[in-house]
């Protein structure tokens, strides 16, 4: 299997959840962004903003390549020089309506000239009030398709997700996990190249129509001021996560890529309210409560 057979997949797959998230928000389209990489390669910056449905979103494609820098290489702990090659799409939603969740996914491959490789990825979804019922179904669709290829991979990957997708300064999850995977080929799994490829293919797939199954149920929900209040103090851990502990964001910086595409996962506005505690009993402190590790969302 050659790396532009990965890169086109990614490309078709970034084209694919455009369409479909353009046709569930009825309203926004997406507005494109072309870079190129200071070493080689680039990519495809996608960014969508004030629709019906989603405030504001990113479903980005790069295909970048050149010489390991020392940063990189104390990073993947390499002491030879080397060239690498990374591909991967990468999205992140942030809805208008505090009742839709924000969800990420990240499907990435990465290899070097001397033949290391590997495939990395994950899908997680961030409620601002959560709704087990949607959780389970959200956890259900994750675990078909990890069902598919091996056993344990939902299992597996669903605990690194709670481990990943997680803020140790606030002892608290991201949201209600999902799942999460990184540095697959032949010597993590007993599988071939091809069919970790055909995974990461499907756990690219079923993004769009579950999270465009979650707009369109929960688009037309009522809310208040102090509903969207919450939203804006969510949004506030959702970017603590991402610029303190993300690790594509830390690589990204590090490897020069484009700035603002980086950092196109933040969202619109956020706040941080000094020693906020939600009232007991709440449907803010309920939330709080479930952003714990380890809870069986399928139970």
């Amino acid at each position: 299997m050659e790396r532009n057979e990965i890169e086109e997949f990614f490309k078709s797959l970034q084209d694919d959840i455009c369409a479909q998230l353009e046709q569930t928000d009825g309203k926004a389209t997406f507005q494109e962004d072309l870079w190129q990489h200071k070493t080689g390669g680039g990519g495809r910056t996608r960014l969508i903003q004030h629709g019906d449905i989603l405030e504001k979103g990113g479903v980005n494609f790069s295909a970048v390549e050149g010489p390991l820098g020392e940063d990189m290489k104390k990073a993947l702990k390499i002491n030879e020089d080397a060239d690498f090659f990374a591909t991967g799409v990468s999205i992140v939603q942030h809805p208008r309506n505090p009742m839709v969740p924000i969800i990420h996914m990240n499907v990435r491959y990465f290899e070097l000239s001397n033949g290391t490789y590997w495939f990395g990825g994950g899908i997680d979804l961030t409620p601002h009030y959560i709704n087990e019922a949607q959780a389970k179904w959200f956890h259900e669709q994750l675990k078909a398709v990890c069902d598919k290829h091996g056993v344990d991979f939902y299992q597996t990957f669903k605990e690194r997700a709670d481990d990943y997708f997680y803020l140790p300064h606030r002892d608290e999850t991201r949201g209600v996990g999902g799942i999460f995977f990184d540095h697959l080929n032949e010597k993590s799994l007993n599988l071939s190249k091809s069919q970790i490829f055909d995974f990461v293919k499907d756990v690219g797939n079923v993004f769009a129509p579950t999270y465009c199954h979650l707009m369109t149920i929960n688009k037309d929900k009522a809310y208040t001021q102090k509903n969207k209040e919450w939203q804006f103090l969510r949004r506030g851990r959702y970017v603590e996560f991402n610029l303190v502990w993300d690790r594509g964001t830390k690589f990204g910086l590090v490897t020069g890529g484009r700035t603002e595409s980086i950092l196109m996962s933040l969202p619109p506005q956020a706040n941080w309210e000094y020693c906020f505690e939600p009232e007991a009993g709440s449907e803010e402190q309920k939330t709080l409560d479930a952003l714990k590790k380890g809870i069986d969302w399928l139970a």
